[in-house]
């Protein structure tokens, strides 16, 4: 894919080129402790979606691969296959069932086949052209087959009003996180402001009974997801400090808040939304 605009209407970069390196040391950790926090939903949401025996599964943007594992060794599926553009984590930790497929998905002749779930999650949102993006994978779901989309929803972009009717009180917590979106949207692309369309994305796509929730992990002293937001905040330092709205202090001081007793602050959202493909499963050939 070429540079995509950013936020500020300059050509960004790319996930993983300029920002989040697989190269980096520890950034295999940094994407477990986002698994760490969200797998859990994720499987329970996969499998209350029917996905188990027999079914063939798509994971766009796999990552270290922690949920193409638990879809063969929990929900017992009959195969995985994991994609994603740098496929190093996943080669490095193979399993029985799972295939690996190094591929850009925004790529004209991406079509690896018809699958009955297809799922991506924290890979959208990094990528332009939302609505064409969503009727690629939409058209990979086999008839009776499941798409589920996830993706980060952001809660700090306003102040919580206080109880007296005045604003509250800003946390380095929410600096950080403003300034976080704000530096990656104009670095490289990030742009969250649509995941809630989703629903409507799927419905538009030809899928059916679609449905949505909404997850918020704590922010806990030394939980996976605040240790998550300390490495994330660190590796875009730079994007971060150019926004303007934050300096190296101010992400410091975030970094400590997370790790201290005085945290009172919501993790942005992981919106899951997901729509079935009309039709029998199994009735077409793959």
């Amino acid at each position: 894919m070429s540079p995509r605009a950013g936020g500020d209407g300059v050509d960004a970069g790319r996930y993983g080129q300029d920002v989040f390196r697989p190269e980096q040391p520890g950034e295999a950790e940094r994407i477990d402790l986002g698994a760490l926090a969200y797998d859990d939903l994720t499987l329970t949401r996969l499998r209350a979606l029917g996905v188990g025996p027999g079914w063939r599964c798509l994971d766009i943007g796999a990552g270290t691969g922690t949920v193409s594992r638990r879809l063969l060794r929990e929900a017992k599926v009959a195969g995985v296959l994991a994609v994603d553009r740098d496929v190093r984590f996943l080669a490095e930790r193979p399993v029985p069932g799972l295939d690996v497929l190094q591929a850009d998905i925004t790529a004209p002749d991406f079509a690896p086949g018809r699958f009955d779930l297809v799922h991506a999650r924290f890979v959208l949102m990094h990528l332009p052209e939302a609505e064409r993006i969503v009727s690629v994978l939409a058209g990979l779901v086999a008839p009776g087959g499941v798409l589920v989309l996830s993706d980060a929803v952001d809660l700090t972009s306003d102040r919580t009003a206080a109880p007296d009717g005045g604003a509250a009180a800003d946390t380095p917590y929410a600096a950080a996180m403003r300034a976080m979106w704000q530096g990656l949207r104009s670095s490289i692309g990030t742009d969250v402001s649509w995941v809630p369309s989703y629903p409507q994305l799927l419905r538009g796509a030809g899928l059916r009974a679609v449905g949505a929730e909404m997850y918020v992990p704590p922010l806990l002293r030394g939980s996976p997801i605040s240790r998550f937001w300390a490495d994330t905040w660190e590796r875009s330092r730079a994007s971060m400090v150019a926004t303007g709205l934050i300096d190296g202090a101010g992400i410091d001081a975030a970094v400590r808040y997370l790790d201290s007793d005085a945290c009172a602050a919501l993790s942005a959202g992981m919106l899951t939304a997901w729509g079935h493909k009309p039709g029998t499963r199994g009735s077409s050939a793959r």
